[in-house]
């Protein structure tokens, strides 16, 4: 922290500076920049401007985090990175409505570009198995993909 709090137009710039990087939630704006003013008030007045502006969105943060990690993460492991990132419950509710139907389809994408074919024996088909729960994808999720990979011994992952 510095020893002299930014004036108005510093922590301005700074925010600006912030969010051109890449968008940011509220409560993670109002924790990098709370240590450059004294005043609460003048950071909270900040956002609420930058928010009217338009420049601070947590619904546009929480669509680019859907975007970026659809492919490669459960509907799950997203919201807790929303969560992670200070969005609120309703934005991460209203964001994620539709995630969970695809998510049999998005371990099986990952599960194929991984691994290709299912292992032959059981050490390789559990591995393959925690890949996709280290995902976070669900347990009946990732047997399913193992499943339709041509599994018939799942019952030997202890459902």
């Amino acid at each position: 922290m510095k020893s002299k709090p930014d004036s108005a137009a510093d922590l301005n710039k700074r925010a600006v500076r912030l969010l051109a990087r890449r968008d940011r939630s509220r409560s993670e704006m109002q924790r990098l920049l709370a240590p450059h003013c004294a005043d609460a008030h003048t950071v909270s007045a900040l956002l609420d401007d930058l928010q009217a502006r338009g420049w601070l969105s947590e619904r546009r943060l929480a669509e680019q985090l859907i975007d970026s990690r659809r492919s490669r993460a459960s509907a799950a492991r997203i919201r807790q990175e929303m969560a992670r990132r200070g969005l609120a419950d309703a934005i991460i509710a209203i964001a994620t409505a539709g995630l969970d139907a695809h998510d049999v389809a998005t371990a099986l994408a990952l599960w194929r570009k991984r691994f290709r074919e299912l292992a032959a024996d059981r050490t390789e088909r559990e591995r393959q198995l925690r890949f996709l729960l280290n995902r976070g994808f669900s347990q009946a999720v990732a047997l399913k993909v193992l499943r339709i990979a041509g599994a018939n011994d799942t019952i030997e992952f202890e459902e």
